[in-house]
């Protein structure tokens, strides 16, 4: 990843919460620099509040947009004409929109048709579509919850919770069958294929998938707690440096 890219944040007060900030910008700087920094909504309205001192914290910009007619969003329109506006500057090589609505589906597909780099990032309710349009989305409850343990991974009480909480992820199923197919697309006569490479094309095909989303922060242990591959771990010319390949059993 390039960590020098830098990266708009527009944030959506109304469909995300004030407890989420602190994960939102943990997990940009694993992805870039954040350098324009703001958020929309009615600062009108009590339940943002709760925003006051966290936006002092954190530097970011508070866009105020009044709801002009009860029914429309003028939040919305407000991003999507700052976001354009952004784009057209040239300053930024990414945008991380930070909402759980659809009705950003068509900016994030119009920033990536314009060669920008587009984080997504939402709750678990975020309709697909928009998670599509990204290219590559986070899910805030999964960057706020801690690390689970990868034994908990084969614990059935965990998963049928697992399962329930991530609704609208990936199923781990079509984890299972994309990493197969990726594996038989670019192995080598012995059937062998670089986890590395995998590991990409997975992030390519499923703009949500991360491995924190099935417990895990590493994708090795992921793979390996799936029990239906093997991996194998040959080492370089750097000490101390290995690299992992994965087969189909």
């Amino acid at each position: 990843m390039d960590k020098d890219k830098r990266i708009a944040v527009l944030i959506d007060a109304d469909n995300v919460s004030d407890k989420y900030v602190k994960f939102i910008f943990d997990e940009i700087s694993n992805h870039g620099t954040p350098t324009y920094k703001r958020i929309y909504g009615d600062w009108t309205k009590p339940q943002l509040s709760s925003w006051k001192s966290i936006l002092l914290n954190y530097s970011i910009t508070p866009i105020q947009q009044y709801n002009y007619t009860f029914g429309k969003n003028s939040t919305d329109a407000a991003l999507i004409i700052d976001a354009m506006d952004i784009l057209y500057s040239k300053n930024v090589d990414g945008f991380c929109i930070v909402s759980s609505d659809s009705d950003f589906t068509r900016l994030a597909s119009r920033l990536r048709e314009a060669g920008m780099y587009v984080l997504g990032m939402g709750e678990k309710k975020t309709p697909s579509p928009f998670i599509a349009a990204c290219e590559k989305f986070k899910y805030l409850e999964v960057l706020a919850s801690t690390v689970i343990n990868a034994s908990a991974a084969n614990n059935k009480e965990y998963e049928e919770k697992n399962n329930k909480l991530n609704a609208n992820m990936t199923s781990l199923d079509e984890i299972i069958r994309a990493i197969k197919t990726i594996i038989t697309e670019t192995s080598d006569e012995d059937g062998w294929a670089f986890l590395g490479d995998v590991g990409n094309m997975l992030n390519r095909r499923y703009p949500d998938f991360d491995t924190r989303n099935y417990g895990f922060s590493k994708l090795t242990p992921f793979v390996s707690s799936l029990k239906q591959f093997e991996i194998q771990s040959r080492k370089t010319s750097k000490t101390n440096v290995s690299l992992k390949y994965i087969k189909n059993k």
